[in-house]
């Protein structure tokens, strides 16, 4: 069955960085956009980032634009997002999830798969 799984979050002060992973199997990784969402408690889930199954477009929420970057790696099945300059008002649990939508995906609905979470914490 498919999974995703999502690791690397954890505790950073305000400015710090983190990246985060997200491993996928059983699927045919290559063919699907993917993308990074995250809750924060109380909050809907959100789109952060998107790329397409080749990694060569990615599309950003205004409020990580020029902080964070997302990449994917094919070969290894694999996600990324690199955060840097991260602010408290990032801590939320962070979701990948795989869609088979060509082109950049933001709405959730476009999304079939999602990972279980990691959560992210920035302390002020």
């Amino acid at each position: 069955q498919v999974q995703l799984v999502e690791s690397g979050g954890g505790l950073v002060q305000t400015g710090g960085s983190l990246k985060l992973s997200c491993a996928a199997s059983g699927l045919t990784f290559s063919v699907y956009a993917m993308g990074w969402f995250r809750q924060a408690p109380g909050k809907e889930r959100a789109f952060v980032a998107t790329t397409t199954w080749s990694g060569r477009s990615t599309w950003y929420a205004d409020s990580v634009k020029g902080r964070f970057t997302m990449s994917r790696n094919n070969a290894k099945n694999m996600a990324y997002l690199q955060m840097n300059n991260l602010k408290p008002e990032d801590t939320a649990v962070y979701y990948c999830a795989a869609s088979p939508t060509s082109g950049l995906v933001a709405a959730l609905r476009e999304y079939d798969y999602w990972g279980q979470g990691t959560q992210v914490n920035v302390s002020s």
